[in-house]
């Protein structure tokens, strides 16, 4: 799914009317059916709806939803924000039809208009859509402070009013959405943690935009979904054996880390990597061979990893959980840098390590993935202002060393060189436990050593992830599940892939 801008949104819009045809009232009328149908499905047809609008499209959606409401039989109120100025052609196209069968509409010119909300209502945010370009001041955002203390039930229509689609919208007045019902696709605002506050759960209702758009126009974001996954999954053959997936080497663990190794290695083995071997301190050889039989192990150090290790025979190599902050471990690092060859994965300790000797950065093989939380980001390249800034930062060093950067979160991002991003759609925040980070190093490293190129093992190997972090979330719940259970659940998301 392409992540489009404001801009390219009214393009397809456009695009749509033309190609379709649909004439532009009954693109809205759309818009507004899928609404409505959402709310019936969802139980809310009971409720006093108050719909609150602007007098553009997105106030001419709420306009034909008040309509459709009121046709079956719910009860509704409408707001209409007075400007001192006429609504675009299609609001009042749908100003009109709504007078035929209400008398309930309210025109809000100063504070003394605002209404009382009962906390059963249901409030509906149809006063600015994503054309928004400057911050609400005035009346408008007066009304939003309103609306944002009562206790009812807020439902955005398509961004929550105040919240740009694509920049950071930091200092605004915004509505605090309970939910936000967005047309076809995500839009970048909402899929970062600064606006959590402001979009609450958000639902993507499909309206039938015209599929060739989205098929030819460029998008700088996109959305791994279920059908870029089953793209890139490559199914095995019947007369396959175990070298024909590859050779990984995990080098992980040191004194009281060793869980860090043991599911980063089940992370691996569970991508369905040929062969494994863990090279883990002397300390942690009885746990490896105990609790991941799978996998072979080779001794370096005694409390923690120690000599060079020759890693050339190994198909992939991935490098950082639970290894601990050891000063001779910047020499480590160098050499298997140095040696590589290929791509590898750095992860927790490592990344740390790198923060205190930058200069390792540029020696880190071309093609590499790194998978650095927001602080450990922040760590290695400089504290950012808000998300966006953030995303831009994460682009433009995937550019400069030439690696992939898993950017950890909700919607975990992706940024590869070339100046193409990518969020994860899987996970849940039940993943936000102690391991989770060590089973994805294992899952990205066992896909390297099966023959995935870089981008291809970030994008699987993140989207597997979350999957299989979702369907551990169903069964055990997000408050109890534990890393271990996102790995023995790796094998029902692959099976999400099948043919």
């Amino acid at each position: 799914m392409k992540i489009f801008s404001a801009a390219q949104v009214k393009e397809w819009d456009a695009y749509s009317i033309k190609n379709e045809p649909i004439t532009s009232i009954n693109l809205m009328e759309r818009a507004a059916t899928a609404c409505y149908r959402w709310f019936v499905e969802n139980g809310f047809a009971g409720k006093h709806f108050r719909i609150f609008c602007g007098k553009g499209n997105n106030g001419g959606d709420g306009l034909a939803l008040a309509r459709l409401l009121i046709q079956n039989n719910c009860k509704v109120t409408v707001y209409i924000l007075e400007f001192g100025r006429i609504g675009t052609e299609d609001f009042q196209i749908n100003l009109e039809r709504l007078h035929q069968c209400i008398t309930d509409i309210h025109f809000i010119q100063s504070a003394e208009f605002f209404p009382t909300i009962n906390k059963d209502d249901v409030m509906v945010d149809a006063l600015f859509g994503i054309g928004l370009n400057k911050p609400l001041d005035g009346i408008s955002a007066q009304l939003v402070q309103y609306v944002n203390l009562q206790d009812a039930l807020m439902v955005s229509i398509d961004m929550p009013s105040g919240l740009f689609a694509d920049t950071t919208s930091t200092g605004n007045t915004i509505i605090k959405a309970t939910h936000t019902l967005s047309f076809q696709n995500y839009k970048l605002a909402l899929l970062l943690p600064e606006n959590e506050t402001y979009c609450g759960q958000v639902h993507l209702l499909n309206i039938g935009l015209h599929q060739n758009f989205e098929e030819v126009a460029s998008a700088g974001y996109e959305l791994v979904d279920k059908k870029m996954a089953k793209s890139i999954f490559k199914p095995r053959s019947n007369f396959a054996h175990k070298g024909n997936y590859g050779h990984a080497v995990l080098l992980c663990g040191s004194y009281g880390m060793m869980g860090a190794a043991v599911l980063s290695s089940l992370g691996c083995l569970k991508s369905g990597v040929g062969k494994l071997t863990a090279c883990v301190p002397q300390c942690g050889y009885q746990i490896m061979q105990v609790t991941v039989p799978e996998a072979m192990c080779e001794v370096k150090g005694e409390n923690f990893l120690q000599h060079p290790l020759s890693i050339e025979k190994f198909n992939a190599v991935g490098i950082g959980p639970g290894i601990g902050l050891f000063p001779s471990h910047k020499e480590m690092l160098q050499h298997v840098f140095n040696t590589a060859n290929k791509p590898i994965v750095i992860d927790a300790d490592a990344l740390n390590i790198i923060a205190q000797e930058p200069s390792l950065l540029t020696s880190i093989p071309a093609g590499s993935i790194i998978t650095p939380h927001p602080k450990e980001f922040e760590r290695l390249f400089g504290k950012t202002q808000n998300s966006f800034e953030r995303l831009q930062l994460a682009m433009a060093k995937a550019n400069e060393f030439n690696m992939h950067i898993v950017l950890k979160d909700h919607y975990s991002f992706i940024a590869c060189p070339g100046q193409k991003g990518y969020f994860n759609s899987t996970g849940n925040p039940g993943m936000a436990t102690a391991g989770s980070g060590d089973v994805l190093t294992g899952i990205l490293t066992g896909l390297l050593a099966q023959g995935y190129n870089p981008i291809q093992a970030s994008l699987l190997g993140v989207y597997l992830h979350g999957l299989a972090g979702d369907i551990a979330a169903a069964k055990f719940s997000q408050e109890a599940m534990t890393a271990r259970d996102l790995c023995h659940c790796i094998g029902d998301a692959w099976k999400q892939l099948y043919p």
